[in-house]
C-alpha cells in the first residue's frame, strides 16, 4: 500500500462535477475547519493536490482533501488539481489512514474506518489489523466504539458541538444513557478529562435514579456561577450567543429526525406537508446563511482596515 501511494499518477486538473465525496463519511469536517480551508483557498489558491481513487463505477472519489473540495464548491470553482491512487476500494480506505499518519485521525474517525472495512468490505478483524499496522485488540475496541455510539451523539460531533474525544468517553455508557450525558457535557462545557471523570461516576451509579441525581448535582455545580450572573440583564452579545446555541442544538435534533427512514413512510398528504415545511425552512436557513456570510465578511474587512 505504501508503494502504491508513492507511485500515484502525476498531478492533473479534474472538473469538480466528476469528484465524489462518498468517503467523507469516514472523516470529521467541522464547520470551522471547512471555513478556514475555504478562506485559504480564496487567499492563496490550491496549495496541494487532492488524492482520488477511481471506483468501480468509474467515479473519481476523493480520498484526501474533503475540506478543499467543499471549499472549492462554495467558491464556485470549476476544477481542482488531483493525483489518482490506483487500487481497490479497500486500498482507498486504508489510504485514508496512511495519508493522515502525520496529523493523525481521531479515535472516532479510526472507528468509522474500521467499521467500514469490517462491514462494507467484509474483511476479518485480523486482516484489518494487518493493513492498518495495529493489533487485533485495537481493531476490536475501535469497532465497539463505532457500533456502540448513539447516532444523535454522532450528529453532535459532526456538527462541531461535541469533541470526538468526549464522544469516545461517552460511548462507554449504554446507548440509552448517552444522549442525556452528551447534552449535559455540551451545556456545561466540560473538558475531555472532566467528561472521563463524569462517565466513570455514571458507570458507578447502581440505577437510573442515582444517575439522574448525579447529573443534577453536576449541573448545579457547573451553573452556580451562571445563575448568579443571570440576575443582570444580558448584553446583546450574550443574547446572540444564546440564540446561536439554541439553533445549533435544534439543528442536531432535526438532522437526526429527518434521516430516520420511518419518517418518510407517510401518506401522500403527510409527505406533502413535510416537504413543504422543509422547503420553507431551507429558504429561511439560506437567507440566514447569506446574512451570516455578509456579516463575517464586513467584520473581516473592518479588522483589516
Amino acid at each position: 500500500m505504501d508503494a502504491q501511494i508513492a507511485s500515484m499518477g502525476a498531478e492533473r486538473l479534474a472538473p469538480l462535477e466528476l469528484l465524489g465525496d462518498r468517503l467523507s463519511q469516514l472523516r470529521l469536517c467541522g464547520p470551522k475547519a471547512r471555513q478556514r480551508v475555504q478562506q485559504s483557498l480564496s487567499r492563496y489558491g490550491q496549495l496541494g493536490a487532492l488524492t482520488v481513487w477511481r471506483s468501480a463505477e468509474a467515479c473519481l472519489e476523493v480520498v484526501d482533501g474533503f475540506k478543499r473540495l467543499a471549499g472549492a464548491r462554495e467558491l464556485g470553482w470549476s476544477e481542482l488539481s488531483i493525483r489518482e491512487l490506483r487500487g481497490e476500494g479497500v486500498d482507498a480506505k486504508v489510504a485514508v489512514a496512511l495519508l493522515n499518519e502525520g496529523r493523525g485521525l481521531t479515535e472516532l474517525e479510526e472507528a468509522w474506518l474500521v467499521r467500514s472495512l469490517y462491514r462494507e468490505e467484509s474483511l476479518p478483524q485480523p486482516r484489518i489489523a494487518q493493513l492498518l499496522g495495529r493489533d487485533k485488540s485495537w481493531v476490536c475496541r475501535r469497532l465497539a466504539l463505532a457500533e456502540g455510539l448513539d447516532q444523535e451523539v454522532v450528529a453532535y460531533v459532526r456538527l462541531g458541538l461535541l469533541s470526538a474525544r468526549a464522544a469516545a468517553e461517552i460511548s462507554r455508557l449504554s446507548r440509552d444513557n448517552q444522549r442525556e450525558a452528551a447534552s449535559h457535557v455540551m451545556r456545561s462545557g466540560l473538558t475531555s478529562a472532566q467528561v472521563g471523570r463524569l462517565v466513570g461516576a455514571l458507570l458507578g451509579c447502581p440505577d437510573a435514579e442515582s444517575r439522574a441525581r448525579l447529573l443534577c448535582e453536576e449541573q448545579a455545580g457547573c451553573f452556580s456561577q451562571a445563575r448568579r450572573s443571570s440576575r443582570r440583564r444580558r448584553t446583546a452579545l450574550e443574547e446572540v450567543l444564546a440564540e446561536v446555541g439554541k439553533l445549533r442544538r435544534s439543528s442536531v435534533r432535526l438532522q437526526s429526525q429527518i434521516v430516520e427512514p420511518s419518517l418518510w413512510t407517510l401518506s401522500e398528504q403527510g409527505g406533502a406537508l413535510l416537504r413543504g415545511a422543509l422547503g420553507d425552512l431551507g429558504a429561511v436557513l439560506e437567507a440566514l446563511s447569506c446574512t451570516v456570510e455578509r456579516t463575517l465578511a464586513e467584520q473581516g474587512h473592518a479588522e483589516m482596515a
